[in-house]
């Protein structure tokens, strides 16, 4: 490949990827998550691209604007490895991607429209949390997918108090209030970018690497941006959260992941993380606790176990103290505890419980003739839940060293909630993926993130269908992410310059 030019070495990914954010945009109103009624397209005349030969042109056109994302990502990243490529440049690449998809229809996802109902059922005195969407018909409930109308809400009071705000100021207008969310979550998305950087800046990282390999990466850009997922401001508070404890102010810290879990649960994952990084900014070393020197343990804890009390509780009372203040003043109920388990009508092979039912259920039958694939999912569930806890607790001690310890602890703490909880959707992966960059990554997570992320991301049309079991789409999908990774990544003639070499990049 040639070199890119010196005055700004992402100048290929930087355009190329506008031209693809451009096709990707063109082809969401037409083969996205567009409206059903009304809308821009039908105020326009132009429905007829949402039907027929000009749909089907719509959705080729959306899956050649992905290949040619997925190829400028990767030819991105190989750009920041071998160079000390300035993060203004990698800023400057991001914005031109996100630009276009600011007026693209929703893609990848109908959620947003489900918020919409959600707010809206708020504002006009109904609960979410007991009810769904199909008791307060309108014209917002209509565009949402009928597996969800008499579904309840997973999210927290946040969530809600969004949502009736925007329903409040919009009224039944779904285009302004598609574009507000819009609005909110390319918000969400630049702090993001924003705490990435400076984290990555905090414990030594490469800010253009972190920014590339998870702020740009595909299938959080694609589904925090173009499918407007509240992942977006969930995210935002718990990375933000993590720059102040960073900062040597801990309990700031906790009270911007309080309102992260006023939206969404999981961001309760950081916290523990935050505990120790508090801790050894006080200088004590959690490093040194061994049972091998009992005596050097035992003065170290002397000192170490006060902190951790003073810490572990006055961090769970901040957060609670802010989930409670904003239950109340957003006129919430407390129903939200009950949905906290999520909504297991979700079966897809992204969560380990149904992907190993999914190659079992049929064994298990011929054992067990009353076996059904439900009863085998839950046994499935039932057990991955526990593992899950168990992965937690070890994940979190083993990450307690040093604060560059404790952010790739947390991002191995998301992960695990993905893979082994009962519902896993591609944007539930974005918390920990946004945070794998920071750390410098071992050429092999690298190499992991980067091809499962090339996977994910066409395993999903622009209109949100699953494609996980179309087999053949499948083998196509993951012979086209090796390809495309072996094409790009070691590509390079030089081998003193390739990505599972060790860099001292600049950071």
């Amino acid at each position: 490949m040639s070199t890119p030019s010196r005055t700004n070495p992402l100048r290929r990914p930087l355009w190329l990827g506008t031209v693809a954010s451009i096709l990707l945009m063109v082809s969401s109103w037409s083969s996205g998550a567009q409206r059903t009624r009304g809308g821009i397209v039908r105020m326009l005349n132009l429905d007829w691209i949402m039907y027929g030969h000009v749909k089907n042109i719509g959705f080729i056109l959306s899956w050649v604007a992905l290949g040619l994302l997925l190829y400028c990502w990767c030819l991105w990243g190989r750009i920041v490895y071998h160079d000390n490529t300035p993060i203004r440049e990698s800023i400057k690449t991001l914005v031109g991607w996100i630009v276009p998809l600011l007026f693209a229809s929703p893609m990848y996802s109908r959620d947003v429209y489900s918020y919409l109902v959600q707010g809206a059922m708020v504002r006009d005195g109904f609960d979410p949390y007991r009810d769904g969407a199909a008791v307060n018909p309108g014209p917002m409930l209509l565009e949402v997918s009928p597996d969800w109308r008499n579904t309840t809400t997973p999210y927290g009071p946040l969530h809600l108090w969004i949502g009736d705000g925007i329903t409040t100021l919009v009224g039944s207008n779904i285009t302004i209030g598609v574009f507000l969310y819009k609005f909110i979550s390319v918000a969400g998305y630049a702090a993001i970018a924003w705490a990435v950087v400076s984290i990555a800046r905090h414990i030594g990282g490469n800010p253009a690497v972190a920014l590339w390999l998870g702020v740009a990466n595909p299938v959080v850009f694609l589904h925090l941006v173009g499918g407007m997922h509240n992942e977006s401001v969930m995210v935002a508070f718990s990375c933000l959260g993590l720059v102040l404890a960073l900062r040597r102010h801990p309990l700031w810290g906790a009270l911007f992941i309080g309102i992260g879990f006023s939206l969404k649960a999981t961001a309760l994952v950081t916290l523990p993380f935050l505990i120790w990084i508090a801790m050894r900014q006080r200088g004590i070393a959690p490093s040194t606790w061994s049972l091998h020197d009992p005596r050097r343990t035992l003065a170290s804890l002397k000192k170490a176990v006060p902190a951790f009390v003073f810490y572990g509780i006055t961090t769970v009372l901040i957060v609670c103290t802010v989930l409670s203040a904003i239950t109340y003043a957003s006129g919430s109920s407390w129903g939200w505890v009950s949905q906290l388990s999520g909504n297991t009508k979700v079966i897809n092979l992204l969560a380990l419980p149904s992907f190993l039912a999914q190659f079992t259920a049929a064994f298990a039958a011929s054992f067990f003739p009353g076996a059904t694939f439900n009863s085998v999912l839950s046994i499935y569930r039932s057990i991955s839940m526990i593992i899950m806890v168990v992965l937690l607790v070890v994940v979190w001690w083993r990450f307690r060293q040093t604060p560059r310890r404790a952010i790739e602890g947390a991002a191995w703490a998301y992960l695990i909630t993905c893979i082994f909880n009962a519902v896993t959707l591609p944007w539930y992966y974005a918390a920990g993926v946004v945070l794998v960059g920071t750390f410098r990554p071992s050429p092999r997570v690298t190499h992991f993130t980067v091809i499962a992320s090339l996977i994910v991301a066409g395993s999903f049309t622009g209109s949100g269908n699953n494609w996980l079991y179309r087999w053949s789409w499948m083998w196509i999908v993951i012979t086209v992410a090796f390809v495309l990774y072996f094409a790009v990544f070691r590509g390079d003639e030089s081998k003193s310059h390739r990505l599972g070499t060790t860099h001292d990049l600049a950071s």
